[in-house]
């Protein structure tokens, strides 16, 4: 599994900035990022939209989008990363929505379904994802996901 200090160096020898959407993660990816010394150079910030309000305020996720597909979906993990990448100014944003639980309401994503988002040049992609653990731990892995989500990018030919 790639590591953050890598992801760091391969997005400065590329001279890429990066930035993130956060929902379950609550930040945890930005401060992971933020670790290791140097960080500053390529990862430009971050915003947590842990609400469904915010998500829509600040990452510019579609109310509609949301009610149609609900917060824990693929479709607003890709408006979260392509509204991230506008309002943070970045060339890749990462973005991750998910239920860490401990509980699922009825008819809401189960615990442990995460979908990350990630845009970069016009294009987005999303993965979905279910981790089995204890709350922090789905946090921690939906993390190590998003590390190797855009180190999988950087390793891609130019």
């Amino acid at each position: 599994m790639p590591k953050i200090d890598e992801m760091l160096v391969a997005l400065g020898k590329r001279g890429l900035t990066l930035g993130s959407v956060e929902s379950l993660t609550a930040g945890l990816f930005g401060a992971s990022v933020c670790e290791i010394p140097g960080a500053s150079a390529v990862y430009k910030g971050g915003l947590i939209t842990y609400s469904p309000a915010l998500k829509s305020m600040l990452a510019h996720v579609n109310p509609e989008t949301i009610a149609r597909h609900g917060v824990v979906s693929a479709e607003v993990a890709k408006e979260m990363a392509i509204g991230g990448q506008k309002a943070l100014g970045v060339d890749i944003c990462v973005s991750c929505t998910g239920n860490a639980g401990p509980t699922a309401e009825e008819g809401e994503a189960p615990v442990g379904r995460v979908y990350l988002g990630l845009c970069f040049k016009g294009s987005v992609w999303t993965i979905p994802l279910d981790f089995k653990g204890e709350r922090n731990e789905v946090r921690k892995k939906a993390v190590a996901s998003m590390v190797s989500f855009v180190s999988s990018l950087l390793a891609m030919p130019e």
